[in-house]
């Protein structure tokens, strides 16, 4: 599905933006899938509901109704004129004769046949009121989305970035991916997650993703130039942001320093260096694939460092620390600058997964 950027770049632009229809299918809020057995089921016992409602009204008021065949109006003879009646075939077989049994008729039983043909047609309706709720869903979301993260690509690199943050205890509901593939998107929205069809190229598509009020932005494109257009636009967009983004050259590292990339994670040479690790001391690798993988054995985390701890130096601590981050530089350990630890430094420790 493909939609005019160019039209929508003026609108979004504004405080409101496109309006919720017309993002329908482009921007995906997901929700719980209930059976499509339960729902079936659910519209046959309203159906039978609204048929036993109806015979009951005309049982109660039989004297005010006529048979063709016979004078009585028996219990089998209110079900079945309730059923020709929601059914609106109408034989004309029994009939309201009575200023009563034609009242109750207007005000009862016209209302339970719209309510009967609305079960009917059910199947039409709940399309379209799919749309309509989707609609509404996602201008409230983009009305109260704020301190997410926006995932651009839903390749092995985003699905990964996105299960080690899942790992670490965040919502499914705070993580929206970005992607062009209809595939992907829809493997993500079965996850949970957020979505947005289209190019992270373009700005306004970044803008659907709500970037501008985003805390982070993970870029795991395929390709290095995609990369670094994607965080040029998305850093245009936003400047509070952390960018970080993915490539497989080192030599285009500066490129994505340049564009506003926070950190630059290179997958080639990292792949290569465990692959050269594994041929000499393979255990090696392994704890680095278990410091990696936030939901078991050890993790890497960052946390504040407490009052009690504020001149101390962090080789002395209960926890193992690896580095110190002051003033937003990290710092390892080790570094006479980071004997004394200061109110406000932040500290990068191994803790046990839980």
């Amino acid at each position: 599905m493909s939609l005019r950027f160019a039209d929508l770049g003026s609108r979004a632009r504004g405080a409101a933006g496109p309006p919720g229809f017309a993002l329908v299918g482009l921007l995906r809020i997901p929700e719980v899938q209930n059976s499509p057995w339960i729902s079936l089921f659910r519209r046959v016992l309203f159906a039978i509901g609204l048929l036993c409602a109806a015979s009951i009204v005309v049982y109660l008021g039989r004297d005010g109704y006529r048979d063709g065949a016979d004078d009585s109006v028996t219990l089998l003879d209110a079900f079945y004129y309730a059923t020709v009646s929601l059914s609106t075939t109408g034989y004309g077989d029994i009939t309201p004769v009575t200023p009563s049994a034609r009242l109750v008729n207007i005000f009862v039983i016209t209302p339970l046949r719209v309510l009967f043909l609305i079960v009917l047609v059910g199947t039409t309706l709940a399309v379209l009121t799919e749309r309509s709720r989707q609609a509404l869903k996602i201008q409230r979301w983009r009305r109260t989305v704020r301190n997410h993260t926006v995932v651009v690509g839903y390749g092995t690199k985003g699905r990964t970035a996105i299960d080690a943050m899942l790992g670490d205890g965040v919502q499914p509901a705070d993580i929206v991916v970005v992607d062009m593939d209809a595939v992907s998107l829809e493997a993500a929205s079965t996850a949970g997650l957020v979505t947005v069809h289209g190019s992270a190229t373009q700005s306004d598509v970044l803008r659907l993703a709500g970037v501008q009020n985003a805390s982070s932005v993970i870029v795991a494109t395929n390709r290095d130039d995609t990369a670094v257009l994607v965080t040029l636009t998305a850093r245009e967009l936003t400047k509070k942001a952390k960018i970080v983004a993915s490539i497989r050259e080192s030599e285009n590292t500066h490129l994505l320093r340049q564009s506003g990339a926070d950190s630059v994670v290179v997958s080639s040479e990292t792949t290569g260096r465990l692959l050269g690790i594994a041929t000499t001391t393979p255990s090696v690798v392994e704890m680095m694939e278990d410091l990696l993988t936030p939901e078991h054995g050890f993790a890497v985390a960052e946390r504040d460092v407490e009052p009690g701890e504020v001149g101390g130096s962090p080789r002395h601590l209960s926890d193992i620390v690896l580095g110190v981050v002051r003033a937003g530089e990290l710092v390892r350990v080790g570094e006479p600058e980071v004997d004394a630890l200061e109110s406000g430094d932040k500290l990068l420790y191994i803790r046990r997964a839980r």
